[in-house]
């Protein structure tokens, strides 16, 4: 009876880990937009894939089973985490579904101190009725590194702080030329007036 009870059991999880990917399924492609790109970068690889491409790295290491479907023990936090999160870019993927793909919406934190940080809006429509879960997830540095090698700069870019003053004074210099200009040839002018007044009179 022992032995019978073990085989069911045995064949009920065979049956849920058959069926988990088909409830769970990975994106087939992302996009990645943000400070210091260009352009929109794809990440390629594979949803479903695991740590092998930059895609699966980004999929287990980003919390995009968990902010999208829910998970037990849950990752995701509602409220932000502290610390300074720096710039924020945002990941489209598109994940196939049973009748069509649809499209869901992460922002990531890849340059968030002490750890990146991702988070999804919660409610976000996919395959018909369903509803992302949502989020926030603290990740550690595979994440950077995975973005780092699918094009994201190894640095934030810069502010742009250091480049107003230089813009400014270009501009300050441009500006007092002119109005040097324009005051020495006021002053020719009232010369030449001042000239032509004392040879008529």
């Amino acid at each position: 009876m022992r032995r019978l009870l073990v085989l069911a059991a045995l064949g009920t999880l065979a049956a849920l880990a058959a069926t988990a990917p088909a409830s769970a399924k990975g994106p087939s492609t992302a996009s990645l937009t943000g400070p210091g790109l260009g352009h929109a970068l794809r990440i390629a690889g594979y949803g479903e894939g695991g740590f092998g491409t930059p895609l699966g790295a980004l999929v287990q290491l980003g919390g995009f089973f968990p902010q999208v479907f829910g998970q037990s023990p849950d990752p995701t936090t509602r409220t932000r985490p502290p610390g300074d999160l720096g710039p924020r870019y945002r990941v489209v993927y598109r994940v196939p579904g049973p009748t069509r793909a649809s499209i869901l919406v992460q922002d990531i934190y890849p340059y968030a101190k002490p750890s990146p940080v991702t988070h999804m809006r919660p409610g976000q429509r996919f395959w018909g009725d369903m509803r992302t879960k949502g989020g926030w997830v603290v990740s550690g540095a595979g994440l950077k590194a995975a973005l780092v090698k699918a094009g994201l700069p190894k640095l934030p870019r810069a502010s742009g702080s250091g480049s107003f003053p230089w813009a400014w004074t270009a501009v300050g210099t441009a500006a007092a030329v002119v109005l040097l200009l324009a005051l020495a040839l006021r002053r020719r002018g009232l010369t030449r007036l001042r000239a032509l007044r004392s040879s008529t009179a």
